[in-house]
């Protein structure tokens, strides 16, 4: 179902939509979300967790590093079988494991249906390649990255607006694999005012050098989730009374469409867009027009002009 135009008429507490399941949203006061629990991430439980785990751009110890300081071009290392056994069962956010090519032997052979319990993404590689990530750590032909900081819930996003008293707003991604775009993406949300930002832990982009780099820091202050359905992801802002807009460049001109209140936009990765599952989960699409010969843009500038038509509707309408 399309959200109202801008011609409609509408007020700060009494604007309302109503879809064809007669659920409501509205937008301002109107704006209502159920509370729910928050899930914290353990810390590592001993030190020697804390040797193993190394950074890219430093060989040294973390335990030599304060905890409360943060690079913007840090990526975590976990080294060892036992060290990242531990990391899974501790419910640690891990972007990826990378396992030495050849015969699996010993607890390695443990760990991988472990990962694919967690929805964690695993990679062969050479033990050269181990050994240039990792220099002079005895990995055991295996490491865990970590990204360059933790991730949150879709809840504690959802919690991050109503504890501000605004309507939600959240950037959702999908299949943003270009770490740079994300990067961008992250730096743009933060500027706008986003609550958050939601991306897949399967064919994206994560938090990374590349990512934090680009985000020129942002990726520091901003809320971020990692899910494993976006599909389902959607499903549940929407039952917290929040509209979905999916950018697709079939659907109606932004500037047409009302996002004021309650919204979450869904941007598509640089390849394919929106996937078509996705797209028929939203409430409504929205497009940019186009008028030369090409018929896309930037993942990243396309959220841009997205996010500040938000602004505007929020701020200057």
């Amino acid at each position: 179902m399309k959200s109202p135009v801008a011609g409609q008429k509408s007020s700060a507490a009494g604007y309302k939509k109503q879809q064809s399941d007669g659920r409501k949203k509205s937008y301002e006061a109107g704006y209502k979300s159920s509370s729910v629990g928050s899930k914290k991430l353990p810390a590592f439980k001993n030190k020697k967790e804390h040797i193993n785990m190394r950074k890219l751009t430093n060989d040294k110890d973390i335990e030599d590093k304060p905890k409360h300081e943060k690079s913007i071009d840090d990526r975590l290392i976990l080294a060892g079988r036992n060290p990242i056994i531990e990391a899974i069962g501790a419910g640690k956010d891990i972007e990826k494991i990378l396992i030495k090519e050849g015969e699996l032997i010993g607890s390695i052979r443990s760990i991988i249906p472990l990962a694919r319990e967690n929805n964690i993404k695993i990679e062969r590689i050479t033990r050269k390649r181990l050994d240039e990530l990792a220099p002079g750590v005895n990995h055991q032909g295996i490491l865990a990255f970590l990204p360059a900081v933790e991730y949150v819930t879709v809840t504690d996003i959802v919690k991050k607006a109503e504890e501000k008293g605004e309507p939600p707003f959240i950037i959702v991604l999908n299949h943003v694999e270009d770490p740079y775009n994300l990067g961008a993406i992250i730096r743009t949300a933060y500027a706008a005012g986003a609550h958050g930002v939601i991306i897949p832990n399967s064919r994206a982009a994560g938090l990374g050098p590349a990512t934090s780099k680009a985000s020129a820091g942002a990726i520091n202050h901003m809320p971020i989730a990692r899910v494993s359905n976006i599909a389902n992801t959607i499903e549940y802002l929407k039952k917290h009374n929040i509209w979905v807009a999916c950018a697709n460049m079939k659907g109606t001109a932004y500037f047409k469409e009302d996002l004021r209140g309650a919204i979450a936009l869904v941007i598509g990765g640089e390849n394919q867009g929106t996937t078509d599952n996705i797209r028929k989960k939203c409430d409504f699409t929205i497009s940019i027009p186009m008028y030369g010969d090409i018929n896309s843009l930037n993942a990243s500038v396309a959220a841009g002009l997205l996010m500040y038509e938000v602004v505007r509707r929020r701020h200057f309408f």
